[in-house]
């Protein structure tokens, strides 16, 4: 017996289930805004040299728009001759300077975006990707703080303080004075993103029955996909940084409020020695799933009994080194660090620059939201059928032959490119449903958050490092692809090294994790070269295309 029997004797996924994965995934909606809003808040508006306070022009017809060249020196003065219609003066022969007058920027597509009001363009312009780098590096700190915390004062407390965290900070974005003040704020909201993302999967992880895991993880993921389509909505809406940014950030006040309506993790609270309030929680569950018979039924003694083995184990404290120190613990960490660095390096990669496919930014941003609804009802599909470690490798192996093929599609044929870049981020976006919920399920409760928030680090530094890569298009135009797709490559193969969890009860201790058997198939070539070559004698043989892993 264990805590999953407890939750079908309280009445498995019920009333109290819906509405706790409801109130929990409903922020999602705007966790998408926060990942992707650089894209609009510091949209690059057109923009051009601004005509000298002493000219007089009666007609602007003529005007050519001056954008940045390769050493961010626009045209001098004499450009102002190109806007006399029967001129007939030679550009290339002109002299360059820098814009003495600053810089005019058009509105059509955007009001104000940091670009325009901090002028970050030619020499600035890399203070523009800063901003979204410093952000990730938030969600990255945030992964590793809020990942402990949570594991020592409960996944309920760390989550609620995360919303007024973020309602307050991204309120404060929004009104700015400066870039700097700007990039600390996104800092401190990146932080609490991460708070709500990682203690909201755990906490919806850790209430729900086995059976129905895998529909409910994956259909909770889709707030985040109409997220990301609300977010071209409201900026289209908006089109002004600091109203977009206060929109996206004001209804986190709201979610903060009724987050006191979630029970803690019950499993959390007896590997905490905090039994009564466990029990507490069951009956409240109970009750509101229609099973009071059950109240006086489950007791303390009950509870105990069914996770005996569990409480026993809690008395030993893990920290995140533990995850590599612990054979069981240090394999699947390494190859779910391999899992999350590739699947947010490539997923960002693609999603953070929507202005280069040359359509219009908001159109991008909801045909990118709307191919994540056929991609995740695939990856449900393959999830309940095939497993969480084949989904996981096959969605990976799949983006990294789409971002291949895409090398080979000649620029002029925009279209083609669009579409190709489309099914990829679906596919890495398939991914990361995959990898928030086998995550979940593979960590035990006693280190699920800690392990959580370690191993997602690796997604925050793969976002931070993506948009540099797009640098060495300058050296090879097809150099960034490669690396992209070279990446989900190396990563669906540690992919193959996880054990399976399709239908199995959650961990509650390390201990459950070190004695299972993993295996995965392998071609019979690739296994006589390994009986030659075999440089772990802990390795036996199980039959001709599978291997029996004890220990690595």
């Amino acid at each position: 017996m264990g805590f999953a029997d407890l939750l079908d004797e309280v009445g498995g996924f019920g009333r109290y289930q819906w509405i706790h994965v409801t109130l929990i995934s409903l922020p999602g909606l705007l966790m998408a805004s926060q990942n992707l809003l650089n894209n609009f808040v510091s949209g690059v508006p057109t923009h051009y040299c601004s005509i000298p306070a002493n000219h007089s022009l009666n007609n602007l017809s003529h005007l050519h728009q001056v954008t940045c060249q390769p050493d961010c020196l626009p045209l001098n003065t004499p450009i102002w001759q190109l806007l006399v219609a029967n001129s007939s003066t030679n550009v290339s022969h002109l002299e360059t300077e820098d814009c003495i007058d600053g810089w005019t920027f058009e509105q059509s597509d955007f009001l104000a975006t940091t670009v325009s009001e901090w002028r970050l363009v030619c020499s600035l312009r890399p203070l523009k990707q800063m901003i979204q780098t410093i952000y990730m590096g938030g969600v990255l700190t945030g992964a590793i703080v809020y990942g402990s915390l949570s594991d020592r004062f409960g996944r309920r407390s760390v989550l609620i303080w995360s919303y007024l965290q973020l309602a307050v900070l991204g309120c404060s974005s929004a009104l700015s004075p400066t870039y700097s003040v700007y990039c600390i704020f996104r800092f401190l909201s990146g932080m609490a993103v991460s708070g709500v993302i990682i203690n909201g999967v755990s906490l919806k992880v850790e209430w729900i029955p086995t059976k129905t895991r895998t529909v409910v993880g994956t259909l909770s993921s889709f707030f985040f996909t109409f997220g990301q389509m609300v977010l071209a909505g409201l900026a289209y809406w908006l089109r002004d940084w600091r109203k977009l940014q206060m929109v996206v950030s004001a209804p986190l006040f709201l979610f903060f409020t009724y987050s006191w309506w979630y029970s803690e993790s019950a499993r959390w609270l007896v590997l905490n020695r905090r039994s009564e309030d466990a029990l507490k929680s069951l009956h409240r569950v109970a009750r509101i799933n229609g099973k009071s018979e059950m109240i006086e039924k489950i007791t303390v003694e009950v509870l105990h009994s069914h996770m005996n083995k569990e409480i026993e184990s809690a008395h030993s404290t893990f920290t995140v080194f533990d995850l590599l120190r612990t054979p069981g613990m240090r394999r699947i960490s390494i190859c779910l660090m391999a899992v999350w660095f590739s699947t947010s390096f490539a997923y960002y990669g693609l999603a953070m620059d929507l202005q280069k496919f040359g359509v219009s930014i908001y159109l991008m941003q909801i045909i990118f939201g709307a191919v994540d609804i056929p991609a995740k009802l695939f990856a449900l599909g393959i999830l309940s059928y095939l497993g969480r470690r084949v989904s996981q490798a096959v969605c990976l192996f799949f983006s990294a032959t789409i971002i291949f093929a895409n090398i080979f599609v000649p620029t002029d044929m925009q279209t083609l490119r669009t579409t190709l870049a489309c099914l990829g981020k679906a596919f890495t976006s398939a991914s990361f449903t995959t990898v928030y919920l086998y995550t979940g399920e593979l960590y035990p409760t006693v280190i699920r958050q800690t392990g959580m928030g370690f191993v997602s680090t690796m997604a925050r530094i793969g976002s931070m490092a993506a948009p540099a890569v797009l640098i060495l298009d300058e050296v090879l135009p097809a150099l960034p692809s490669l690396v992209y797709g070279g990446s989900a490559v190396l990563a669906g193969c540690f992919a193959c090294f996880l054990p399976e969890t399709l239908n199995v009860p959650l961990p509650d201790t390390v201990e459950d994790k070190q004695d299972e058997v993993y295996t995965f198939p392998v071609p019979t070539l690739l296994f006589q070269i390994s009986l030659l070559t075999n440089p772990y004698p802990e390795l036996t043989l199980m039959d001709p295309y599978m291997f029996h892993y004890v220990q690595l």
